[in-house]
């Protein structure tokens, strides 16, 4: 997938990913800030994609998922209690505009700027011939993709960019209530995945997971049901360390994060988790915790 264009001083600092972003989770978490302000851009859609749809007939149903996504991104954002958040229709084409030509545009009051770019939607049909039992079986698999980049809606500055894709294989016979065509209620889940992965993805960056208490061999985590942790997941801890700072510009490259242990999940509630401590050099009250996923 070809991420979009922005300008090369946003590249760079999107190269300076984990320890950017340390800075930017800092500042978040601190509690007498409250609610973070997050506005969110209209969903763009890649040229390649879109031309490819136009050609392909699929026009119609890319419009409705990313009408669709538009909605189901307030609605992830909403239910995550995390952000206080502020429409901006323009900030999709401002923040463009800002990375081809350098200029730093005003969002207000809003403390980060989220841009999502759908850059991949796959639907094929697979259909597969079983002779031993005389019978055909066909399949759709579709897939969705998208880009999703978080700025700091102050300076402009990329501070992460990831790539977040869903997909299903749907049974043949699985037709959309109304068009008889598109399996409406499959690319509608499509769309609320998408949104709550990226939701969660957002979540993440701005409010890293935490150690909120440490007993025994046993640690609580600040994160509940529906954040994607659960039970016997193994996640990593982290201590902050010093601040770096870029030799040549000067410029914070955030803290640095020092590994001081592992934990494992053992149990979920409805605003925390507890894991039980794998391995411990150093895992302390307010450590930051990352899942550790293996390929």
């Amino acid at each position: 997938m070809k991420l979009p264009l922005f300008s090369a001083a946003f590249l760079a600092l999107s190269l300076g990913l984990g320890t950017a972003v340390s800075s930017a989770q800092d500042t978040a978490a601190s509690p007498a800030g409250g609610l973070k302000k997050l506005a969110i851009g209209q969903v763009k859609v890649g040229q390649a994609v879109l031309a490819d749809a136009t050609d392909s007939g699929r026009r119609t149903k890319m419009s409705r998922m990313t009408e669709n996504l538009n909605a189901q991104l307030l609605a992830a954002f909403q239910a995550s209690r995390r952000f206080q958040l502020m429409g901006r229709a323009d900030a999709s084409a401002l923040a463009e505009e800002a990375g081809a030509t350098g200029r730093s545009f005003d969002f207000g009051d809003a403390d980060y700027l989220l841009v999502v770019t759908v850059d991949d939607f796959q639907d094929m049909m697979e259909t597969k011939t079983f002779a031993a039992l005389g019978t055909t079986v066909s399949s759709r698999t579709i897939r969705f993709a998208a880009i999703s980049t978080i700025y700091d809606a102050k300076t402009n500055a990329v501070l992460e960019t990831a790539n977040i894709d869903v997909s299903r294989v749907a049974p043949e016979e699985q037709r959309g209530s109304t068009t008889g065509d598109t399996r409406d209620a499959v690319l509608r889940e499509l769309t609320k995945e998408l949104a709550a992965k990226t939701a969660q993805y957002v979540s993440d960056v701005v409010y890293p997971a935490r150690v909120v208490s440490k007993m025994d061999k046993t640690v609580t985590v600040s994160r509940g049901e529906g954040s994607g942790i659960a039970t016997g997941q193994l996640w990593e801890v982290f201590a902050l360390g010093a601040e770096m700072k870029d030799p040549d510009t000067g410029a914070s490259l955030g803290r640095e994060e020092l590994s001081v242990g592992k934990v494992r999940v053992t149990r979920v509630t409805a605003k925390t988790s507890q894991a039980s401590i794998l391995e411990d050099t150093g895992i302390d009250r307010g450590a930051v915790i990352r899942r550790v996923v293996t390929p």
